[in-house]
């Protein structure tokens, strides 16, 4: 009777296990959008109820407001800041996976360039900025330098890694059956290098983010406006607090849209062969 019955437990459990995935599924959706929502309304309300100034705390509808009024400017600068950050991120890509490859193929590259790729990593940019501000005749290059810097680094960093955490077993059947240099690391070593990459990529994405914010506000301070950092300081100077809060709004919108894309180009690459991107969808 046991035997018989153990086909229908097995059903169940697997009813039970596709009902817990469809609540989360749901969950990770609303929960949040709920907190928000939450949020928002206990900041309306305590800005409303409390009379506060607006200069101190402007509230969400002020916000919302700006956003329409001043739609056409704020858009300007998004576009400027993300092709900022975009141009910095591609960078970033094609110098570190080049030096990472570099690295891996030879032993001398890595002595000789990596301790000044750790140098250009532990100098603050914001310390950068000004000078490079001095240098570059474009106020955008200056800034795209920076951004450069500051997302340049995970992506050596990470991407290295990877490319020498190849499986030894591999290692010495490709070398029974003759691979050359360039079979391994397009064959062995790449696929491999893979997750380390994409986890490196979505951290420099936002650091990219950061690395441009940052040189605006710095090089925005001699009154060269270039995205959405330099409208927020100068809405600061202001004290126009309805767009500062708006420039705070669009530059966090546009970090969560820059890890949304990096995650999904991560899951969309490794969810049929890598165990981290299997064990989510389980």
């Amino acid at each position: 009777m046991a035997v018989l019955d153990a086909p229908q437990t097995f059903d169940s459990e697997e009813a039970a296990r596709a009902r817990r995935a469809r609540i989360h599924g749901i969950a990770r959706w609303t929960l949040p959008v709920g907190v928000m929502a939450c949020s928002l309304l206990a900041w309306h309300f305590y800005v409303t109820l409390w009379e506060v100034p607006h200069y101190v705390l402007p509230g969400p509808v002020l916000i919302a407001q700006t956003l329409v009024t001043d739609w056409a400017m704020l858009w300007d600068a998004t576009i400027v800041t993300s092709r900022l950050t975009l141009l910095a991120l591609i960078m970033a890509i094609i110098g570190g996976v080049s030096l990472a490859v570099a690295f891996t193929q030879s032993k001398w590259a890595e002595m000789s360039f990596f301790p000044y790729a750790v140098i250009l990593q532990v100098t603050p940019v914001i310390a950068i900025a000004p000078l490079l501000q001095v240098y570059m005749e474009s106020a955008f290059a200056a800034a795209l330098t920076c951004a450069w810097i500051v997302a340049f680094f995970p992506i050596l960093s990470n991407t290295t890694i990877g490319l020498k955490s190849t499986d030894p077993n591999l290692d010495d059947l490709f070398t029974i059956y003759g691979a050359s240099r360039w079979q391994r690391l397009y064959l062995l070593a790449a696929p491999s290098a893979l997750p380390f990459f994409l986890g490196g990529l979505k951290i420099a994405g936002g650091l990219a983010l950061i690395g441009a914010v940052v040189a605006e506000f710095v090089i925005g301070r001699a009154g060269t406006g270039l995205g959405l950092a330099s409208t927020l300081l100068e809405a600061s100077y202001r004290f126009n607090f309805g767009r500062l809060f708006a420039c705070l709004f669009l530059i966090s919108a546009l970090g969560v849209v820059i890890f949304g894309i990096m995650s999904t180009i991560s899951h969309l690459a490794l969810r049929k062969w890598h165990e981290s991107a299997l064990a989510r969808e389980r």
